[in-house]
């Protein structure tokens, strides 16, 4: 090769690595226009853009829309929390935000806790990139070591989950019965709404009428249903008037705090990466749980990082061949268009995410500034309907349908005074029954099979 050519070779070598990045910055721009539209869901996103790769024509080459998947899940980490605090309409990986962000929307706060969520993204950031150079190497030896154990540690999680479901105050209800069931009935609810958004994963997972099947493309109806409309329909409903928000003129955390909460979230995102069906919610669940017995700050900024660490990390193992593992709503429809990164490739996605996750949380302080002055409900009936497009453009009337039920199930925790995590058994019921070798035993009983 000669001088000229080397040179050639090196020019189109860099030119490629700026096309790339500019891709990524091209999906924290739709990032940035789903977090302006409460209730949608990067994943079902990401399942709208796989068209571009696919077909004699495409759009976009596969590396192309790898890199644009980068940058969307970089900027809807760190973004969506936006949405959640202002408007109180979660998805499944934010549902722990609505009740520390109302509380801080309410006392004038939200752009405070819009930061600290981004604070702790940006720290997430940084684990990961810690993370970078012993990963390849560490992380198949961690899930070797831990593969045997997945079951009976799922039924733990799930264990504790539903125990943790404590009886709420009823002092001021009437002695008697009444006074029973209004301590009792969040419990009961929590434990109605765990079984039976764990039925409606069992009957998609054995007898789903979609057309796609499998986790997690064919739950994302069912994540619509129990996490996104719930809040959509309730801020339609009614909202209690907000009070004016006040900019946050100075943040009064110190280091040691953040670090508490940055590594508690990066732990339960690492967890929910390596864990089968284990979403970023329950890591964000996991987080919070150590967390929540300091402040509201350090319960945001794990939640931030937990965010960060799944998104990013489990999008991220597919640049790692070595994993030989897809994670996630939005690495698993790119896996079928993305195949064999080369190792430049790898680097260049998390230098890739290192910057969108910083544009990110600029545009993050931008966008929690002009939530706290913005109507509200306009918004929410445009992503209503938005809502409604997009469930049936990804899976039909069916997936019209399976939201609706879903809905109807995500609707008991607001109405009785549970947590939104309970909604999580349409994942976690039957991934703990199928890797205990009973999920077909139940299916059967069920007439499922």
């Amino acid at each position: 090769m000669t001088d000229g050519d080397k040179l050639q070779y090196e020019w189109e070598y860099t030119m490629n690595e700026w096309l790339l990045l500019s891709y990524a910055l091209g999906g924290l721009g739709v990032a940035t226009a789903c977090a302006l539209l409460p209730g949608l869901h990067v994943a079902q996103v990401a399942a709208l853009m796989l068209p571009l790769a696919i077909g004699p024509q495409p759009l976009l080459p596969p590396e192309g829309l790898a890199f644009v998947f980068v940058g969307l899940a970089s900027g809807y980490a760190v973004l969506s929390s936006v949405p959640c605090v202002y408007c109180a309409i979660p998805d499944e990986g934010t549902a722990l935000v609505v009740l520390p962000g109302q509380k801080y929307l309410l006392a004038g706060k939200g752009p405070e806790a819009v930061l600290l969520f981004a604070l702790g993204s940006l720290g997430g950031m940084g684990c990961l990139l810690l993370m970078a150079p012993v990963a390849p190497v560490l992380l198949p030896r961690l899930h070797a070591l831990l593969q045997p154990h997945f079951h009976w540690a799922l039924w733990c999680i799930v264990a504790y989950m539903l125990l943790s479901e404590w009886p709420k105050d009823a002092g001021r209800a009437p002695a008697g019965l009444p006074r029973l069931w209004a301590a009792w009935k969040g419990l009961l609810a929590g434990l109605v709404t765990f079984l039976l958004s764990g039925l409606l994963g069992l009957v998609l997972s054995f007898r789903s009428f979609l057309p796609f099947s499998g986790r997690p493309a064919g739950l994302l109806p069912a994540f619509v249903g129990l996490f996104g409309a719930p809040g959509l329909f309730q801020g339609l409903a009614g909202r209690r008037p907000v009070p004016p928000q006040r900019p946050v003129e100075r943040l009064e955390i110190g280091l040691k705090e953040w670090l508490h909460g940055t590594l508690l979230g990066a732990v339960g995102g690492l967890f929910a990466t390596l864990f089968p069906a284990v979403t970023g919610g329950i890591g964000a669940w996991l987080a919070g749980q150590g967390a929540g017995q300091r402040d509201g700050r350090t319960f945001l900024l794990s939640q931030g990082a937990s965010r960060v660490g799944y998104l990013l990390g489990s999008l991220l193992l597919l640049f790692a061949p070595s994993m030989h593992q897809v994670k996630g709503g939005i690495a698993a429809p790119l896996s079928t268009v993305y195949a064999n990164p080369s190792p430049r490739d790898g680097l260049l996605a998390l230098a890739a995410a290192t910057l969108c996750t910083g544009f990110a949380f600029l545009l993050s302080l931008e966008l929690g500034r002009w939530f706290a002055h913005l109507p509200v409900r306009p918004l929410q009936r445009a992503s209503t309907v938005l809502l409604l497009f997009v469930v049936a453009a990804t899976s039909g009337p069916a997936g019209l349908f399976v939201a609706l039920v879903a809905a109807a199930i995500g609707l008991l925790p607001a109405l009785w005074g549970s947590r939104r995590m309970n909604a999580l058994g349409v994942v976690l019921l039957p991934a703990a029954l199928n890797l205990s070798g009973l999920s077909e035993r139940l299916a059967g009983v069920l007439g499922l099979l």
